[in-house]
């Protein structure tokens, strides 16, 4: 069973080798980031959620846990990856069709 354990912010500058999302959404404290991924020479998508707060000592973290009053953020942003994903897919077959 995965971790529930916060994960620090990343406050590093990308490498050329980090992978990076290609759309981040973002309500309040609550973001959405849809990832690119390609196997067998396809392209497919997932969607992570996370919370962002901040600790005692003013340090931002990041953790997947929401409360009650964090779902109705995560539905929305999880609506909006989903257009956003199918949007780009009707791109990629638009692309490959030409």
């Amino acid at each position: 069973m995965p971790s529930k354990t916060a994960q620090p912010a990343s406050s590093a500058k990308p490498t050329t080798s980090a992978k990076l999302p290609v759309k981040t959404f973002r309500l309040g404290r609550i973001k959405a980031a849809v990832w690119e991924n390609e196997a067998d020479q396809k392209k497919f998508y997932n969607v992570t959620f996370a919370r962002t707060y901040m600790d005692d000592a003013k340090n931002y973290h990041d953790t997947d846990s929401f409360g009650r009053d964090d779902l109705p953020l995560v539905a929305k942003l999880a609506d909006q990856a989903h257009t956003f994903i199918f949007d780009r897919l009707a791109e990629l077959k638009s692309e490959q069709s030409e």
